[in-house]
């Protein structure tokens, strides 16, 4: 490594706010600049640092403010607490506990982050520098033994030694389809020819994902020392990080990580002196979902339109160019230096016989704790939603989870203590997937749910194949029928029958986990589909044509907010007096019952059965 001067100032304080794209949008950067201004009024700059991180994870509670080496939790910062916090906290050293995370019963008092249930079951390989430097520095991961791996790889080991060491550690591949690693390395290495190319697949397309993304915008560099390290085990020259333009901090971040490593002799030629040369270039994608299937990213990265091809040959055999290619996805490369650095024995410990390691999941939908997590592999389902998740909101009950993005399936509450692993999901009828985790409650309609999802895929499908093509196309066009109430004798079967042909006879894996959504609801929820078919019923009250809404004549106390508000002047009556609902003219927006006062709740939805 060319020598450089590591920043030695001490501090008293660092403040690291978290500058992930949720946080941002919370105007984090805004709250960075506010908090240097007033540590600068109150003459603190020599003693306090104040730090932009990588998303924190905590997502529900953002913006965050983490006060280290104190270890405070600050949470939904605005710009107006910053004056106080700094009087308060870093000046006369009391910490402000109206703007601290307030905790469950479980959870301490005044809580640290560690302290803190969300973080505390978590256990942290790829988010290991989670919310601890800036991105933006290379420095910063120096300090947390960045590049230490790398140097390990090039100076102490054969290209041997690091496929073996990658094997032993059972590291799976985290994009979805979890191929061992070091036995996808193993197979590129042995093709013969001088031009290879590694790629890292950063187009992650699921609904209510941000794996991929939080990586690349909070530690870059661990994703490049991975692939550098990928590079010199396989023999290629060159590599590429495909992300998509919707991502415009990480892209950004990532190109300047880029930089700063080419600088610091950690890529380009003559890499730490070891004569081993590598380069690395990003390459946005347009954000089509299908891209995320490996061949279908090489062609877009080659300038083609993103459309998978038959396999074999497989990409390490014919890939980018027609040359030996090799792609993992961003969580897959980030677990390497860890793996490189602590050894395959310490990596294969966590985890189960079959799936070593973490997992990274976007926990999201209807959960408490929204956020950003990574748990070892064969944690239990009921773990990540009640003890890092927080259970559900406003006391419902926990209807389902789907696993694996929009092609993944929905498992049920009789599931929740299911291992979460490769082997566990798929017999449940799900997938890991990139590790995108949707929660349901009991207002949930499980048929509207796989109506959603298969119709996002059937959007997404690139049309090459007839099977993915035509077959998602009849399955919405169905599902479409069912939740409008024109439903069917005959539906459910027919649905089942498509969607296994769909799955065995689509050409790549968005057409071969595409019926997942639908195989799994009516397996595990068939007494909805039923419903919907036979008694017109929804009874999850959300399929609009399927439900009214009643003004509860004993309820009723006349206020006049409902008609007031209602934009298709459905609602009639008199101030003081039973007011009722005109259903011809009722377009079911809801907002009669969003805005009826509590102290009446007088408005109701219902689903009657209709014969």
């Amino acid at each position: 490594m060319r020598s450089r001067r590591l920043r030695t100032k001490e501090y008293r304080l660092h403040l690291l706010v978290c500058a992930g794209t949720g946080c941002v949008a919370n105007r984090s950067f805004e709250i960075k600049e506010e908090l240097e201004k007033e540590i600068a009024r109150k003459h603190l700059n020599d003693e306090i640092r104040v730090i932009t991180t990588g998303c924190q994870g905590f997502c529900e509670r953002g913006p965050i403010v983490i006060v280290q080496p104190d270890g405070i939790f600050y949470q939904q910062v605005k710009k107006r607490d910053i004056p106080h916090l700094v009087e308060e906290h870093l000046l006369k050293g009391r910490p402000v506990k109206e703007l601290m995370y307030t905790p469950s019963p479980r959870e301490t008092p005044v809580p640290r982050m560690m302290d803190i249930d969300f973080f505390r079951h978590q256990r942290l390989i790829v988010l290991r520098n989670r919310g601890r430097l800036d991105p933006e520095n290379i420095e910063e991961y120096i300090g947390f033994d960045g590049y230490q791996a790398l140097e390990k790889a090039l100076t102490r080991m054969t290209p041997e030694q690091i496929i073996r060491e990658v094997k032993i550690s059972g590291l799976r591949g985290r994009g979805g389809a979890g191929f061992p690693t070091g036995r996808k390395w193993e197979l590129c290495r042995r093709e013969r020819g001088r031009k290879k190319y590694i790629i890292c697949n950063g187009d992650e397309g699921d609904p209510g994902a941000f794996m991929d993304r939080s990586v690349l915008e909070a530690d870059p560099h661990s994703v490049i020392e991975g692939m550098a390290i990928g590079a010199w085990a396989i023999g290629a020259h060159q590599g590429f990080i495909y992300v998509r333009s919707e991502y415009p901090l990480a892209l950004k971040r990532l190109t300047i990580a880029l930089a700063q490593a080419e600088d610091y002799g950690l890529l380009g030629d003559d890499i730490l002196g070891t004569g081993f040369d590598f380069n690395a270039d990003v390459v946005q994608g347009a954000g089509a979902f299908v891209c995320g299937e490996e061949t279908a990213l090489i062609a877009s990265i080659e300038g083609r339109a993103g459309r998978p091809r038959p396999r074999p040959p497989y990409p390490s055999e014919k890939g980018l160019w027609g040359k030996p290619t090799n792609i993992n996805n961003v969580e897959t490369w980030a677990n390497i230096p860890m793996i490189i650095l602590r050894g395959a024995q310490w990596f294969s410990s966590i985890g189960t016989a079959k799936s070593k390691g973490t997992k990274i999941f976007s926990l999201v939908g209807k959960i408490n704790n929204t956020g950003l997590v990574e748990v070892p592999m064969g944690i239990s389902m009921r773990r990540i939603i009640y003890d890092i998740g927080g259970g559900i909101p406003k006391g419902k009950e926990f209807k389902a989870v789907q696993t694996g993005g929009p092609s993944g399936g929905c498992i049920p509450r009789t599931l929740l203590d299911l291992p979460i692993d490769y082997e566990s999901l798929t017999q449940a009828g799900s997938m890991m997937g990139s590790g995108g985790m949707i929660v349901m409650d009991e207002d949930t309609c499980m048929v509207d749910v796989a109506r959603y999802f298969l119709n996002f895929t059937q959007e997404e499908s690139c049309g090459k194949c007839p099977p993915c093509r035509m077959g998602t196309k009849h399955m919405v066009y169905v599902l479409d029928r069912i939740t409008r109430g024109q439903g069917k004798e005959g539906d459910i079967e027919f649905l089942e029958q498509i969607a296994e042909n769909v799955k065995l006879s689509s050409l790549c894996g968005l057409g071969q986990t595409a019926a997942n959504p639908v195989l799994t609801t009516i397996k595990y929820f068939r007494d909805e589909y039923e419903a919907h078919i036979k008694e017109k019923r929804c009874p999850a009250l959300v399929c609009k044509e399927l439900i009214s809404y009643t003004i509860d004549a004993g309820l009723c106390g006349g206020c006049t907010v409902c008609a007031k508000n209602c934009p298709s002047a459905a609602i009639s009556g008199e101030a003081k007096k039973v007011h009722t609902i005109d259903q011809q003219k009722c377009t079911k927006c809801g907002i009669c019952i969003s805005v009826c006062p509590s102290k009446f709740s007088a408005v109701k939805k219902v689903s009657p059965v209709l014969k």
